[in-house]
């Protein structure tokens, strides 16, 4: 399995300069940031992009850009990544998503997820993938329960990037193991 990545209506592909507009617009929309500290700059976006752009081909796999075939160029990015933090589940593979707000509720996600954790399970040859976020964000915890991961409030955790007492400080993690 090599890029891109394609599904029935999704492709996971290589980021372009044309993508680093409409991701910046995804990265200040409130919604599409509800769950994270922030909503993120132009610079921080651009940035965000850069280091993404140099995992992926530093590794051979990471946070992808997704194309939506006839509706969309660029929708977000879904992939596979390496934490960059220490916790009781590190060291460790986790697959996430960001979508533009306009592509939610149409099954992109899942379907772009499957096919990154195929590539992670079938070509990386992983032993478990997992996914993290806060437990009030039910749309992704859909998307994780979708994909078969599943949850054990044993392995909650308080994310080490963020202060003690932040609101979005506690986080769940959900792991699925290679069929």
């Amino acid at each position: 399995m090599k890029l891109p990545l394609p599904t029935s209506r999704v492709v996971l592909r290589d980021w372009r300069d044309e993508d680093l507009a409409p991701f910046a617009a995804l990265n200040a929309d409130p919604a599409v940031m509800e769950h994270f500290p922030a909503c993120l700059t132009r610079a921080e976006s651009d940035a965000l992009a850069a280091r993404i752009r140099t995992r992926l081909a530093a590794r051979g796999f990471g946070l992808w850009a997704l194309e939506l075939p006839g509706v969309a160029t660029f929708a977000g990015f879904v992939g596979l990544t390496v934490p960059i933090f220490e916790a009781h589940f590190t060291p460790c593979v986790e697959i996430g998503w960001r979508l533009a707000r306009v592509h939610w509720g149409h099954g992109y996600a899942q379907e772009a997820a499957r096919a990154a954790l195929a590539f992670g399970f079938d070509v990386l040859d992983l032993p478990e993938v997992v996914a993290l976020t806060v437990p009030g964000n039910a749309r992704s915890r859909r998307v994780m329960e979708a994909l078969g991961m599943r949850h054990d409030v044993a392995d909650d955790f308080d994310h080490p990037s963020l202060p003690a007492g932040h609101p979005l400080q506690r986080h769940v993690l959900y792991r699925k193991r290679r069929p």
